[in-house]
């Protein structure tokens, strides 16, 4: 799939979490997805440990019962005062309205996630991190985070839509029946939608000054 016209900054800037732009009635080249991956397997790893995996879901039962695990979990989810997005109480009008925005997005997708043409579980396969150390957690972690990220980059540059998300891992056992994940030695950290998006012309998102966020030398 040709590359879409976009600086690096762009790109960086302009890879948002797509939910209501998804286009679930056009397939997903397998190849465009295995591009993905390729370029993902480029991200750091710690001590070179590429433990990294992807499921890729395209069969429609098994998307299907993903998506309504994925509903019962988001149900749950909209119940957690302070954490839901749409019970976040934003400083300005126009923060708010982007919030909003953002809620009454992820409720959508809460309902639409196994319509996806494809659905991506990100795992890592170093083992699981429960109760483990912050050193070994983050360790873990970061063989499959930054993945994940590139992937969704790459699929951006190729006009395909992700949404990151992690509600789903409040029934991760029930996930990972549906595709065979060895629940014991594989652990997921991120599921998302995969589709061409509707229009390419994604902006940039409202943030905070950097300088809000930087502490320089001292917290």
């Amino acid at each position: 799939m040709p590359l879409l016209d976009l600086t690096t900054d762009e790109l960086l800037t302009t890879t948002r979490a797509v939910r209501k732009r998804l286009d679930y009635d056009r397939p997903v080249d397998d190849a465009d997805i295995r591009d993905c991956v390729r370029i993902a397997m480029q991200s750091p790893s710690g001590s070179n440990s590429m433990t990294m995996q992807f499921v890729v879901v395209q069969d429609e039962a098994k998307r299907e019962k993903i998506g309504d695990i994925y509903r019962q979990c988001f149900d749950i989810y909209k119940s957690m005062d302070g954490v839901y997005a749409g019970s976040i109480v934003k400083d300005t009008p126009a923060e708010q309205e982007q919030q909003d925005r953002v809620a009454t997005s992820a409720d959508y997708l809460g309902q639409t996630m196994g319509q996806a043409p494809a659905l991506v579980i990100a795992c890592t396969a170093s083992g699981r991190v429960d109760g483990a150390s912050g050193m070994i957690a983050a360790s873990t972690m970061g063989n499959v985070l930054p993945a994940m990220w590139s992937f969704m980059l790459a699929a951006r540059a190729r006009g395909l839509g992700t949404a990151w998300t992690t509600v789903g891992l409040m029934m991760e056992q029930e996930i990972a029946d549906v595709v065979g994940i060895p629940f014991d030695e594989v652990q997921q950290v991120c599921l998302s939608p995969i589709a061409h998006t509707k229009g390419t012309d994604f902006k940039q998102a409202m943030r905070p000054d950097p300088d809000t966020i930087i502490h320089w030398d001292n917290w």
